[in-house]
């Protein structure tokens, strides 16, 4: 599919998804928003890819909303973004695909960061910035970035971030837990490619129903529930090809073709 804002790249079973703006340092737009959910959505269809990065063309990853495209409509004409070209429900797309990885190569701010804070690993470039400066434009964070900053930094520290506005380097970043690592960022898209490649050669079922217990269960102060999921989950896999297909390459001592096993499934 063409594509106007973001490009698209297989590379060994991996998607690079890249926001293709660099002249505006990648601001997001609602155009840019629908085009990255149909990336998304088609890489979960293809059998050929097993899991996503995502990051951004030229010296910036994101720079945040485009003040003229998505701000100053909003202000205009009281929109709120629920256009055809916006977004269906990031989070819940994001937590229910396959793996998905985060490669920040610049400054990542404002709803730059917060679409790839439920994104399952974030590596950043040494150079990267990141900010959550919704409140210096008098607005308040989204994307459920209230709920991942706190799960990742803890409630002190997410709270300066969000009511400062602040900016933090990536090895602040790294430290605070904002991101899961640092590179250089010659090494960035190697780094992300790797993380990827080593979550999405597992089991494709069970991927997506371990996202799923993350999701469910990262804030779920009742024991009893959280183990009712995994072993409703455990039921599943224990009946799915790809686990039979993990038994039989153990025995056979070689290497499992989840991908066969699933095609034989359906």
């Amino acid at each position: 599919m063409s594509y106007e804002t973001i490009l698209t790249e297989l590379n060994d079973g991996v998607l690079t998804i890249t926001m293709n703006r660099p002249e505006r340092l990648n601001a997001w737009t609602y155009q840019m928003g629908a085009e990255l959910r149909q990336a998304i959505v088609q890489g979960n269809e293809d059998e050929d890819v097993d899991a996503m990065i995502l990051t951004g063309a030229g010296r910036g990853f994101c720079a945040g909303a485009d003040i003229q495209d998505v701000f100053k409509a909003q202000a205009d004409d009281n929109s709120t973004g629920s256009s055809d070209d916006s977004p269906r429900d990031w989070v819940q797309l994001i937590r229910s695909t396959k793996p998905m990885v985060a490669a920040i190569n610049g400054a990542a701010i404002g709803v730059g960061l917060t679409q790839v804070l439920p994104m399952d690993y974030i590596i950043a470039a040494e150079d990267a910035k990141l900010s959550v400066r919704f409140i210096k434009m008098g607005l308040v964070p989204e994307l459920a970035s209230s709920h991942f900053l706190v799960a990742r930094l803890g409630f002190g520290a997410a709270s300066e971030l969000m009511l400062t506005g602040g900016t933090v380097l990536a090895q602040e970043a790294v430290r605070m837990g904002l991101v899961d690592r640092v590179t250089k960022p010659d090494a960035l898209l190697a780094e992300a490619h790797g993380v990827a490649r080593a979550m999405g050669e597992n089991p494709q079922n069970a991927l997506r129903m371990v996202k799923a217990l993350i999701t469910e269960n990262m804030a779920e102060a009742d024991l009893s529930k959280v183990q009712q999921r995994e072993l409703t989950a455990l039921q599943q896999c224990y009946a799915s090809a790809e686990h039979h297909e993990a038994i039989a390459a153990f025995m056979e001592k070689r290497s499992p073709d989840f991908r066969k096993a699933r095609s034989q499934q359906d």
